[in-house]
């Protein structure tokens, strides 16, 4: 089939570089528009970026002109959004309102009532929030986001405990790369040899991403209904280049015998593997049976980078269970995440 033509804003950052990376030779998506701040506007790509990630930069892109984030530039039905959280959110409105679909990862739409918060395994049906959206707005776009990083991590370990024991209470300590700062990201003298327990904003957009993303779909308000469970976040920053780790400890609403549980993460498979998405991997939890594994440096790029590796699973004395997970904050939690939202989109008909 004739591929879509898409663009990316914020094509020169850290997150837009993942999306050049990851479309490189997509079956169904080719990059036709590179947006970036004024002071890349009107250079080629390959002079505008300082490149950092360690595959080389696609050469058909290293000649198209970076433009200013403005809509109309090309005719493809889709940009993705790789602004920081600052800019974004009236960038991204203009798109909308000018018939673009967009696929966001930035943070300024997500706990918008009408924007879905999208995990394909997870919570498809929110895409209804679509409608209601373009018929609030007045908009014939739309705007759709991926959560924080963090938070995708979890909720993929959750969504299988969740479909078949209950989920009641949720507590989670991150360890976060420093590249989910973006660049240069966090100082070196603050970081070598250290680790910062604070990251602005990290703990709310957890505990309240988390929720949204489990809660029911109420089509008659056409909104979602939080989840009921209870969660609480701490957050960290370490001094890890790519990968965030989470230690994670859930009180099931039906308690179970560790093997099922083990059992039910191994085994989930949703939607996207149904469809057959072309950025899916076979199984979106990887399980893990080592005592010292997930470790970031060996365990970040398994299946490309799009799952979340999930380790220790073993019993808590205080609640249910207990386990560390890993996930690529750039890949699944951030760009790929994007992309397989976009994929979703197109396989139901959102994107022509």
């Amino acid at each position: 089939m004739d591929k879509l033509k898409v663009g990316i804003l914020g094509a020169t950052g850290t997150v837009g570089q993942r999306f050049v990376q990851l479309l490189e030779d997509h079956p169904w998506f080719e990059v036709a528009y590179l947006a970036a701040s004024e002071r890349s506007a009107g250079k080629r790509y390959g002079d505008a970026c300082a490149w950092k990630l360690p595959t080389p930069m696609p050469e058909r892109v290293r000649s198209l002109v970076v433009q200013e984030p403005k809509p109309g530039a090309f005719d493809g039905p889709l940009v993705f959004s790789g602004l920081t959280g600052d800019v974004a959110g009236p960038v991204e409105e203009e798109f909308a309102k000018a018939d673009y679909g967009v696929v966001s990862n930035a943070s300024s739409h997500r706990m918008d009532p009408d924007v879905p918060l999208l995990i394909p395994e997870i919570n498809p049906d929110h895409l209804q929030l679509i409608k209601a959206q373009q018929e609030k707005r007045g908009w014939k776009g739309f705007i759709v986001t991926n959560p924080n990083c963090s938070t995708i991590a979890l909720c993929l370990a959750l969504a299988p405990l969740e479909r078949e024991f209950g989920v009641e209470k949720v507590w989670v300590s991150t360890m976060q790369a420093v590249s989910g700062a973006g660049y240069p990201g966090v100082p070196s003298l603050d970081i070598l040899g250290n680790l910062i327990p604070y990251i602005p904003k990290e703990e709310q957009k957890i505990e309240e991403e988390t929720r949204k993303i489990f809660g029911h779909f109420a089509q008659n308000a056409n909104a979602i209904e939080p989840h009921p469970m209870g969660i609480s976040a701490q957050t960290t920053r370490v001094p890890v280049l790519e990968g965030h780790t989470e230690t994670v400890f859930v009180k099931l609403r039906e308690e179970a015998p560790l093997d099922e549980i083990k059992r039910s993460l191994r085994e989930f498979k949703a939607l996207p593997q149904e469809l057959g998405l072309p950025s899916t991997p076979e199984c979106p939890v990887v399980v893990r049976e080592e005592p010292d594994r997930p470790q970031p440096r060996l365990d970040a790029e398994m299946e490309r980078g799009m799952v979340t590796v999930v380790g220790r699973v073993r019993p808590c004395p205080l609640t249910s269970v207990k386990f560390v997970l890993l996930e690529h904050n750039t890949i699944r939690g951030a760009a790929g995440a994007a992309l397989l939202n976009a994929e979703l989109l197109k396989a139901q008909g959102y994107l022509q």
